[in-house]
């Protein structure tokens, strides 16, 4: 078999006469990554954090999952940040616990893996992948059928925090005393209420609050939304599944939250659940922003990254 010589194609479609491609692409390649290699962050959130996760008082396994990728050399944080994540998975026959946990394990390599700088549609691209994954995962394994899970992703990347999420898993800000939603679930009370036809008092108490309308893993395509949110010192965020939004109120979960430590404060809010009934997995993830400042590093590599 012969082949031809490797040359670059203009626009046309046609091959560009005397201009062969591959020392001009490698070289191309490696200036990208050398210029990669010397980003640095502008600023740097410093982040304490505590994560627990509990079966509950009336199920027999936990399809709960939470998960985390927390780079430390300055390239990576400049380009993608760190990232904290929670799935609530769904399908009985342990399905539901093979879908947290692949999800979650498939968007971190996905997202650190893109080398896009944009943090918003790196996600996006990480969720469609583990969406297909588990699609086809669910279609191959009859026992598999209605398998699925949601995802709730938060990256910190520079002061900004980013989250994604598919599904009813929730995230809350607290800051100045003040707890805030910052997350819409994907389920049928959600979208009787936007609507109108349910308050939010009959929400929480209907028998279809746990009908949730999007997921990961069960159809072929799945939108995630996207919101991003600045960060200030003394903000504390809240990742959790429905397994604790769903028995506590937000008057509960600001006391837990302004009156201990990440970790404390996830063992406090997973005890509350439990006393409240456990009758679902609970998974609490705390994040508390200690201190915003300039990253750490020298003068020289600051400049080239601005």
């Amino acid at each position: 078999m012969s082949t031809a010589p490797l040359t670059n194609v203009n626009g046309s479609g046609n091959p560009a006469q005397n201009d062969t491609t591959a020392e001009l692409d490698a070289a191309s390649i490696v200036l990208g990554w050398e210029a990669l290699a010397r980003r640095r962050p502008r600023q740097h959130a410093e982040i304490s954090w505590g994560a627990r996760s509990d079966i509950g008082r009336a199920r027999e396994n936990n399809e709960d999952k939470f998960d985390f990728f927390l780079p430390d050399d300055a390239p990576t944080l400049a380009v993608k940040g760190r990232l904290w994540a929670v799935a609530d998975g769904m399908g009985g026959h342990n399905a539901g616990q093979i879908a947290s946990e692949a999800a979650l394990k498939s968007i971190i390599r996905a997202y650190f893996a893109d080398p896009g700088e944009n943090v918003a549609d790196s996600l996006r691209a990480a969720i469609a992948g583990a969406n297909a994954l588990i699609f086809h995962a669910a279609r191959q394994f009859p026992d598999r059928q209605g398998m699925g899970t949601t995802v709730l992703v938060a990256v910190a990347h520079e002061d900004t925090l980013t989250l994604a999420h598919v599904g009813d898993s929730r995230a809350y800000l607290l800051r100045d005393g003040s707890l805030r939603l910052l997350t819409d679930d994907h389920s049928w009370v959600e979208e009787q209420v936007k609507r109108g036809s349910l308050t939010r008092e009959e929400a929480q108490t209907s028998p279809y609050r746990n009908v949730i309308t999007r997921s990961i893993g069960i159809g072929e395509s799945v939108q995630s939304d996207i919101l991003t949110e600045r960060l200030r010192e003394g903000d504390v965020i809240l990742l959790c599944s429905d397994g604790l939004s769903g028995f506590i109120d937000e008057a509960a979960i600001r006391e837990r939250l302004e009156r201990a430590s990440p970790s404390a404060a996830a063992l406090a809010l997973i005890d509350a659940a439990n006393d409240a009934g456990g009758r679902d997995n609970i998974t609490a993830l705390v994040l508390t922003v200690r201190r915003i400042a300039s990253y750490p590093g020298d003068g020289e590599a600051a400049a080239a990254a601005g």
